[in-house]
This record gives C-alpha cells, structure tokens and sequence, in this order.
C-alpha cells in the first residue's frame, strides 16, 4: 500500500515549512496544479547547471548532451501513455496549446460549413473555445452531448447525439469539476465505426489513470506536465502519426523545416519536429521526462488507488455534515461543493485561514452552471501525497463555514 507520509518526504513543501496564513499548507488545488517532488527540481536544476546548451542545434558534445536528455524525454512520455512510437509525442506549453493546435491545425483545414463537433457542457474552456473559433472560421457547428442525471457521459448520450454531419467528438477523460471518467475506449470504438474523430483531453487524467492510447484508440490526447509533478509551461500532444502527418503546423521557424528558398518553397521536418518550431522548452521537458519516471516509480495503479481511498474517506465525512452541499458524491475525481449560503470564494478565504489551499469559482468550466444550476463552487482535488490527518483538519474548518467572517475578523 502506498504511504502517504513516506511519499511527502520527496515534496519539499511539504516539509512543514512551507506556510500559509501562518500554518503548515494543506494543498488540496491539485487539478490546478501540482506539487513537484526534490527529483525533478533536481533534474531542472542539473540541466541549467551542467550542460545548459541549446537542443538540436550544435555539432559539439554539450549540445549531443542536450538532444539525448530531450529524446529520452520523449521516450519516457511515449512509454508512459503506451503509444507506438515516439514520433507521435509532440511536446507543446500544454494542455491548451496542444487542443489548440489540434484545433488549429487539423480541424481548420478539414471541416467544412455543416460539419459537427461534439463536446458536453462539464469541459474546461480548453477544450470549449478552440472549437468556437474552429465553428466560427469554418461554418461547422458546436453541439452538446447531454450528461445523465449525475453528470456521466454515457455512450448512450453519445449515440444520440451523433449525426451523419458529426466530425469530431472532443471530450475530457476525467473533467475538471465533476470528475467523472468517460468510457473513452467505448465511444472511441462507436465514433470511429462513423467515421469520427476522438480527440481526449487527459490534462486531468493522465496524472491520475493508467493511459493507453492504443488500447484506447484515441485520435488525439492533451496533457499538461504542471499537473503530473512537472514544471510549468510544458505538456504533450499525442497524435496517431498519420493524423500529425495531415495537422499543419500552427507556428513556424528554426528546426521545424528542413530547407526552404526565396521563393518560398519550405519543406517541413516530419512529424513532430515540424510542430516544435524555435527552441523548446528544454529543461520543462526534462523535468517532464523526470516527473513521469518518478509517477512510474510510485505507480498509477497505486496512485489511483491512494487517491480513490482519500476521495472516499472526505465525502464520508462530508456527507455526515449539514451545512455542506456536494454536487458529485460519486465521482472519482475533484470534489465541487459549497458551504451553504456561503459564496465560494468567501468559503475559499475562509480555508485560506486555517492554511488549506482550495479552489472557488467557475473553474474554466464556464457553461456547467447550464447543469449544475449553480455559478460558483468550491473545489478540492487530492493526490496521492495528501492524508486523511489534512483532511479531517478541512471538515473542522467545513464546520466553521457559518462563522467565515469571525474567522476573518474574530
């Protein structure tokens, strides 16, 4: 069984002395953004202290240094995700950028006026606006496949709402608020049988789940490192290769061409160095490449399995109290709740106090308020370093709800 407490010893700001509003930092936000273990600052740190050269580029030791740490990266990711070769592993500035890419440089040059994108009213702006301006410039059409009563998506939605003009489904594995996984290989199988492509959003799965796309099949898939113990600023596009071969690149310039003229003949690299113009973000890459061995080490079995025990430990001590409204108690990912009668990011503050960090708001979901028939929520997610001794330290604070402003002024 996976410890908890042993794990926290790789986190140095869990060392007690990270604080915030005076206490020791209770981090429950992890589905904004992660805490990095000592490994991958270490590697980060290695790179810019000891061989800080540019990547493919230079014809000298320190650059060959460069380009084998950047290429293991890659293998690292494609074996992580289980996909077929490493050329289908595009390295971007994340989730966002890789959606918009796909969004960018596949749809726009192969939807036409009429055409239908499938998304559901849960997913993250990420994965909602690119496809606006994909509608928009093109003519295709934004629909919804409707969500059960909970907030599944369930196959049987999808097959209602798939059309003969339906193109492309764009769904988040596990969403952001309500945290419910979608049966991604099933819809995969159907969509494919139509003629569609499946482009996942994995920015809140991929940390958490064991990712196969290939067992899966999915056409695309967008994750972020940030929220998988790596640095910032650096994520992953994961495209079958003959789909990358068909996306056109959205940015242009060194390293992505192999030679072009003054007439403007470009010849392009193939997949992906054509995706991955000017100089990358080498040591976000390598942290990366660090950040997915230490989750390997640990592994997502048991990660999933740790974070599941905690999710299961705080809506049984949530549920047991009155003043708290859950809005997904039998999901498997985030926690969206209020204090009732209490606006969230007064409820947030309210946490802030007693040093837990949560998230309030619309959370980037900005049209789930049409489901949930609620604006704003609170929300906490876990990873598997988080204890149950944080979170019976958040019910306490749950129980204050209704005194929020003694606890700011009291």
């Amino acid at each position: 069984m996976l410890n908890s407490k042993d794990i926290r010893k790789d986190f140095p700001m869990l060392d007690g002395k990270t604080l915030m509003h005076g206490k020791p930092l209770i981090y429950f936000d992890n589905g904004a953004t992660t805490l990095k273990p000592q490994c991958v600052i270490d590697a980060v740190c290695e790179y810019l202290s000891s061989y800080s050269g540019n990547a493919h580029r230079g014809d000298y030791d320190l650059s060959h240094q460069v380009d084998v740490a950047y290429e293991e990266a890659r293998e690292v990711v494609q074996h992580f995700i289980h996909a077929k070769r490493k050329e289908e592993v595009v390295f971007t500035s994340g989730a966002t950028d890789s959606l918009n890419l796909i969004a960018n440089g596949y749809a726009k040059t192969h939807l036409k006026a009429g055409d239908e994108i499938l998304l559901n009213v849960a997913e993250h702006a990420s994965n909602t606006l690119p496809w606006f301006d994909v509608a928009e410039e093109t003519g295709a059409v934004v629909k919804y496949i409707e969500l059960d009563e909970e907030g599944r998506m369930t196959l049987e939605n999808v097959k209602k709402a798939v059309t003969e003009n339906t193109k492309i489904i764009s769904l988040a594995i596990v969403t952001n608020v309500l945290g419910y996984e979608v049966p991604i290989k099933e819809i995969t199988e159907y969509a494919h049988s139509k003629g569609i492509i499946v482009v996942a959003d994995g920015a809140q799965s991929v940390p958490h789940i064991v990712t196969d796309v290939v067992r899966d099949d999915v056409d695309f898939l967008a994750f972020s490192g940030h929220k998988m113990c790596g640095p910032t600023g650096v994520g992953v596009l994961y495209g079958k290769y003959e789909l990358l071969e068909e996306t056109k690149p959205t940015r242009f310039g060194g390293g992505s061409n192999s030679r072009y003229n003054s007439c403007g003949l470009v010849t392009l690299k193939e997949p992906p160095y054509k995706f991955e113009a000017g100089t990358p973000h080498i040591e976000g890459v390598i942290g990366l490449g660090a950040a997915v061995k230490y989750l390997q080490s640990i592994g997502m079995e048991n990660i999933r399995k740790r974070e599941l025990e905690l999710r299961h430990y705080a809506i049984e001590k949530m549920s047991q109290l009155d003043n708290v409204t859950v809005y997904n108690p039998n999901s498997e990912g985030a926690i969206a709740f209020n204090i009732k009668d209490v606006f969230a990011q007064d409820a947030a503050s309210l946490f802030n106090t007693y040093g837990i960090a949560v998230r309030a708001g619309e959370h980037c979901a900005k049209i789930l308020d049409e489901f949930l028939k609620v604006r704003t929520t609170c929300r906490v997610s876990f990873y598997f370093y988080n204890t149950e001794e944080e979170i019976d330290q958040f019910i306490e604070a749950c129980k204050k709800g209704d005194d929020f402003l003694d606890a700011f002024f009291g």
